[in-house]
């Protein structure tokens, strides 16, 4: 039986020098894979702001969101024990943002929980081995090959690293 966990977060595809901002995920279903900065929206707060937050805590760097791309929603089968649930469904509001001048670097940046470390990381060395799904999404729209989907992406044979 399919238990569900819904996550509704916010993400941001911020490029420089033709290089897309990454976190290495340190934990949840897209572990040790590169994933776009970004995460859940607090309540009441608007998206924008969840999006400068959540980009702040895991990269140290201050964004500016540019406009929103639209969303995408993925099923992914993963246990959390915690919630005793066995498949999320993530949905994603995704953002292009740029950089804020004057802010941190991230090298003068320790990660949080969420995440191992962040780079600038070059699309022609990302694939679907070493990403998380909104990162190929993310990659897909930058290249202009692929359009929104409409339906949920379903993940069940993809395979989640430990």
């Amino acid at each position: 039986m399919e238990l569900w966990h819904r996550h509704l977060g916010v993400y941001g595809i911020c490029v420089e020098q033709g290089k897309l901002l990454v976190i290495r995920k340190h934990s949840g279903p897209y572990t040790n894979r590169f994933d776009l900065p970004g995460g859940s929206v607090e309540g009441g707060e608007p998206l924008a702001d969840a999006l400068r937050r959540e980009l702040r805590e895991e990269t140290g760097l201050d964004i500016r969101p540019d406009r929103q791309l639209g969303t995408a929603d993925f099923v992914i089968p993963y246990k959390l024990d915690k919630r005793g649930t066995s498949h999320i469904h993530h949905i994603a509001i995704f953002y292009l943002a740029e950089r804020v001048p004057g802010g941190l670097e991230m090298e003068e940046f320790i990660p949080n929980n969420d995440s191992l470390g962040t780079e600038w990381a070059d699309p022609g060395m990302l694939n679907e081995k070493s990403c998380s799904p909104l990162v190929m999404q993310a990659l897909a729209w930058l290249a202009d090959e692929a359009d929104w989907p409409v339906e949920a992406v379903r993940l069940d044979g993809w395979k989640v690293l430990e």
